[in-house]
């Protein structure tokens, strides 16, 4: 019996333009920061709880810029990250994170396997599944997908910074993150790199991998400095860069 999720909190994933004509399947996997209640504070104090180890802030507002102006499906997950991660898979250890970058997540150290199960069945799973029927759905009715993720980092990371201000990520399929980058590359002003903060080696892939690369769908995982999401004009630059540079790739004969 699942025990996680109470029947008023509702689904774990949400749909939004379910009837959008876009070929581009938004997909943001770090958008919320809501812990189910079964699961308390998980030991965390509320300013790590609203922290970005809790979610990508900024992400999901992006996202939902992108799916209003391009006409685009967006999947997104209704709970924290720190409940279950849906861009990794249940075998990997950063799925229910005991330790996000220099915190330790006490509620998820103390978790056994049927918990963690648990949270793979509520959480995991249906997300999953929403992306795999609206892939499923769109291929039946002809309707082309060029999977795109949407997510934020930390400007500091392990009391680093970083320089890096839009990372284009890619597995094994580089072809729409190539044009991305290409567009990027003649108009922005942003520092713009290819799989940085991250990279595959990183384990950061996995809706790539398993809804894009495994379904020959075009690809891209799109990272944005979340310093940049909370200032007005460097978000309003962010997203009309970011904009123009989908529609030019969807339009370019190298994702064709």
């Amino acid at each position: 019996m699942n025990t996680i999720l109470a029947a008023d909190e509702g689904s774990p994933v949400a749909v939004e333009r379910p009837e959008g004509r876009s070929p581009v399947l938004l997909i943001c996997e770090h958008a919320s920061r809501v812990i189910p209640r079964s699961l308390g504070d998980l030991g965390l104090p509320k300013e790590l709880l609203s922290s970005h180890i809790a979610w990508d802030p900024g992400a999901l507002d992006l996202s939902l810029f992108l799916s209003r102006e391009l006409d685009a499906c967006l999947i997104h997950q209704r709970f924290s990250r720190l409940a279950y991660d849906c861009n990794r898979p249940p075998e990997s250890d950063s799925a229910i994170p005991k330790r996000s970058e220099i915190f330790d997540i006490p509620g998820n150290i103390a978790a056994g396997a049927e918990e963690a199960q648990a949270r793979v069945d509520a959480i995991y799973r249906p997300f999953q599944a929403a992306v795999a029927q609206e892939i499923a759905r769109r291929k039946a009715a002809g309707q082309p997908t060029a999977l795109v993720t949407i997510h934020s980092f930390t400007p500091v990371f392990k009391g680093v910074p970083r320089e890096v201000k839009i990372g284009i990520l890619h597995d094994s399929d580089t072809r729409f993150a190539d044009s991305i980058l290409s567009t990027l590359d003649s108009g922005s002003g942003f520092v713009v790199r290819r799989n940085d903060p991250y990279g595959p080696e990183d384990g950061v892939t996995h809706t790539l991998i398993e809804h894009g690369v495994r379904n020959g769908l075009q690809n891209v995982m799109v990272e944005v400095r979340n310093d940049l999401l909370a200032n007005e004009t460097s978000r309003t630059r962010v997203e009309q860069d970011l904009l123009r540079a989908i529609v030019q790739s969807l339009n370019s004969e190298e994702t064709a």
